[in-house]
């Protein structure tokens, strides 16, 4: 090799193996902007030494391989972080839509409902035996009736659409541990070939952040370039090539769907994700808000019933029931309380104005107006029992809101880390693309000079 054709082959070979590099710096270049690649470094090796005569010789440069650059441990920790956001992101999507039901401001809720219905019995106070008053009084218990019932078909279809969600999420789930067990076999594959599996590697992990966008994750690294991927809880979702796919079944007590792996009720222990944020306002959030209004409204109609029923109507009868009493569903629940509430009352001369019967007292009437600072529910007001509801529901929606914001920073922080290092930098990359540009030359002038010598000693043993 210590010789003119050996200094050319030194020469080609450099050329080549810079070339390569050139097409890896071109190949960063154009995927400075694409989503989730990361660079690409050429991994450049001394060719082994050979001895000619009594002296090593170098034999040139091998591009041993092509190598992306990334940080395993990072990507786990940017999966955490996006987990814990997306679960937030799920959670604060449904419960905005609850705090929309409360929005007193914007014309929603039951504050007014309120205020109006006992007020009613206020100005009836004023002229008992007023047709249009006692009216006006019905109207104000209808209106009252129908807003919990509206409010409460409203909590219903939130839960309802957060139950498909559900299904929907775990469908997805399913489609991504799939993508994720099949680039494992076509990166071993790739890797057994000993050829560089980094835009596979780019979209599996594009893969698995998407996934943990989903419900919370457990990546483990093997040896053969696979990954193996568990909920945080232990439940497998991909091993090798092979994906383990998640079921919904809908549970007879509570008529929400819940999520099975291999059999097992896993509803419970998913840790993160959209689904997790999903499960926790349709499972708890939002049906205990349906039960704080369903204590309300019975409670509320409870108290008016018995009011009423101590009063006497325009006839000198005694009260019946204002509001059609709820039937529970179990001994002790007021389920359903909201949802069914209706006035029972049909005729204004039925509303017991009246305490002893007779026409034109109003000590009943104002008996039921007094109600409205009676402690009739869980030893407060409705007013009060309906503002700590309200307030429930706020500081539910202002402690996610916090978290999301804080957990927000953190993966703005760890994503920035990763850019800096998976990232394509366009200073770092012109700087390479001059260096083995200018590698590339110097290789070429060799071949140019051993040309030339070789040139002219042909030259010389050539007869004139």
């Amino acid at each position: 090799m210590s010789s003119l054709f050996g200094t050319m082959s030194v020469a080609l070979q450099s050329l080549l193996v810079q070339q390569g590099a050139l097409e890896v710096v071109a190949n960063n270049l154009a995927n400075v902007n694409t989503p989730g690649y990361s660079r690409e470094v050429p991994i450049l090796e001394e060719s082994p030494p050979i001895l000619s005569g009594n002296t090593m010789v170098g034999t040139g440069v091998t591009l041993q391989s092509v190598q992306s650059v990334r940080d395993n441990v990072l990507n786990l920790r940017i999966d955490q972080e996006t987990s814990r956001q997306s679960s937030l992101n799920s959670y604060l999507g449904a419960m905005n839509q609850v705090q929309a039901l409360f929005n007193e401001t914007q014309g929603t809720g039951l504050q007014t409902d309120l205020s109006n219905f006992f007020n009613s019995f206020e100005s009836l106070a004023t002229d008992p035996t007023s047709s249009s008053l006692r009216q006006a009084t019905l109207i104000a218990g209808q209106d009252l009736a129908g807003a919990f019932s509206q409010t409460s078909q409203n909590l219903a279809t939130i839960q309802q659409g957060l139950n498909q969600s559900v299904v929907q999420t775990v469908q997805q789930v399913n489609q991504l541990t799939a993508q994720v067990a099949n680039l494992n076999q076509q990166i071993q594959e790739v890797s057994n070939s000993r050829d560089d599996p980094g835009a596979l590697d780019d979209q599996r992990d594009q893969a698995l952040q998407s996934l943990s966008n989903l419900i919370d994750t457990a990546v483990i690294y093997s040896n053969d370039g696979t990954v193996s991927v568990t909920t945080t809880n232990g439940t497998l979702l991909v091993s090798g090539n092979q994906s383990d796919a998640l079921t919904t079944q809908i549970n007879s007590a509570t008529g929400m769907n819940d999520v099975y792996a291999q059999g097992t009720d896993i509803t419970s222990g998913i840790a993160g994700g959209q689904l997790q944020g999903l499960i926790s306002a349709r499972d708890d959030s939002v049906p205990s808000t349906q039960s704080s209004l369903d204590n309300l409204a019975a409670s509320l109609i409870s108290a008016v019933n018995q009011q009423q029923k101590d009063g006497f109507d325009l006839t000198g009868s005694q009260g019946a029931d204002f509001f059609t009493p709820p039937t529970p569903s179990a001994s002790g629940s007021n389920a359903g309380a909201a949802a069914t509430m209706t006035v029972a009352l049909t005729n204004p001369d039925q509303v017991a104005a009246s305490s002893d019967g007779t026409q034109g007292d109003n000590r009943n009437a104002t008996a039921m107006a007094d109600l409205q600072n009676a402690s009739i529910v869980s030893g407060q007001t409705a007013g009060e029992y309906y503002s700590n509801l309200i307030d429930q529901v706020g500081n539910n929606v202002s402690n996610a809101t916090s978290e999301q914001e804080a957990v927000g920073l953190v993966l703005q922080q760890l994503t920035n880390q990763q850019s800096s290092i998976s990232g394509v930098s366009l200073d770092e990359e012109a700087a390479n693309l001059i260096t083995h540009q200018q590698a590339y030359e110097a290789a070429a002038r060799v071949i140019n000079v051993v040309d030339e010598l070789t040139s002219a000693t042909i030259d010389m043993f050539t007869p004139s």
